[in-house]
C-alpha cells in the first residue's frame, strides 16, 4: 500500500504546484493526504456481473480540485451542463485514468489470475479484466454532465461504438443510479419496474462497468421526487456533477 500511495503522489504532484489554464497541461492536483484514502475498498453488486464501486476513489479535497478544473475549464458559463472530448484528454482525465487503474492493480486480487469466461475467483467478481485494464490508451472518450436538482438521465445501454469498459465517477450530491435487464427492443419496459437494482452513488465514487453490466443492463438516474431514497430517507438533491470515462471502436 505505502508504494501504492507513493505512485498516486507522484501522479498527482503537490497542491503547492504551480498551474496554467491549458486544461491538457493543468496537473489534477492533491494534497499529502492519500488520494483514495487509507483503505480504499471495493463493492461488488452480487445481482449483476461486471459492475463494481469504490466509495472512496477520491477524497473531498481531490474532489474540490477536480470539479474545479472541470468547471474553469468547461462550465464557467452557467448555460453549459454537458462538456466531450475525444482522443486527446485533458491531463486530469489522463491522471485519473492511470489511477483507477493502480487502484485496481494494488487492490486485494491479481487481475491476470482471473479466468475471464467466468471472472471468478474466492467467489467473488473481478472489478475489471486484465485484457481492459492493460489496453492503451485506457480510455479516449470523455463525457461531463452537470445535473441540476430534478434532472437525471434515462434508461439506456450506453452506444455501440464504445468498446467494453466504462467508468464513472461522480460529484457533489449523492445519487442513486438504478440497473434493470436490457431488452431486445428499445425504450422502458414497465414491467421491468420491481426488478431494477438500486447503487448509491457518493461523492467521490467510482463504478467500473463491463461485461453483462456494460451490454446486458440499462442504467439510469431517476431525480424527480419519491424516486431518490436510501435506506428509506429522501436524499437532499444539491446539483451533481458526472465523469464518465469509455473508449471508442477502432473503426479501421
Amino acid at each position: 500500500m505505502e508504494e501504492y500511495k507513493t505512485l498516486i503522489h507522484e501522479a498527482f504532484g503537490d497542491s503547492s504546484e504551480d498551474s496554467d489554464n491549458d486544461d491538457r497541461k493543468q496537473p489534477l492536483k492533491c494534497s499529502n493526504q492519500s488520494v483514495f484514502g487509507e483503505n480504499p475498498k471495493w463493492e461488488q453488486i452480487d445481482e449483476i456481473k461486471g459492475l463494481s464501486l469504490c466509495r472512496d476513489f477520491l477524497t473531498p479535497d481531490q474532489q474540490s480540485i477536480l470539479l474545479s478544473s472541470v468547471i474553469q475549464g468547461w462550465f464557467s458559463d452557467a448555460s453549459h451542463n454537458q462538456a466531450m472530448r475525444f482522443g486527446d484528454l485533458p491531463e486530469w482525465a489522463n491522471e485519473l485514468s492511470t489511477c483507477m487503474r493502480e487502484l485496481v492493480q494494488y487492490s486485494d486480487y491479481d487481475p491476470e489470475s482471473f479466468d475471464t469466461s467466468t471472472c471468478e475467483m474466492d467467489k467473488q467478481e473481478c472489478i475489471f479484466p486484465s485484457e481492459l485494464l492493460n489496453r492503451e490508451p485506457l480510455f479516449n472518450q470523455l463525457i461531463v454532465n452537470s445535473y441540476q436538482p430534478g434532472e437525471g438521465i434515462c434508461a439506456h445501454v450506453d452506444l455501440m461504438r464504445f468498446e467494453d469498459g466504462i467508468a464513472l465517477v461522480s460529484l457533489e450530491s449523492s445519487c442513486v443510479m438504478h440497473f434493470s435487464r436490457a431488452q431486445n427492443g428499445s425504450g422502458t419496459d414497465e414491467k421491468q419496474t420491481e426488478s431494477k437494482i438500486p447503487v448509491y452513488l457518493t461523492p467521490g465514487s467510482l463504478l467500473l462497468i463491463w461485461g453483462e453490466a456494460r451490454y446486458k443492463w440499462k442504467h439510469e438516474i431517476n431525480r424527480k421526487p419519491g424516486f431518490q431514497k436510501w435506506d428509506g430517507l429522501e436524499i437532499d438533491q444539491k446539483r451533481r456533477t458526472s465523469i464518465t470515462l469509455r473508449k471508442l471502436c477502432n473503426t479501421e
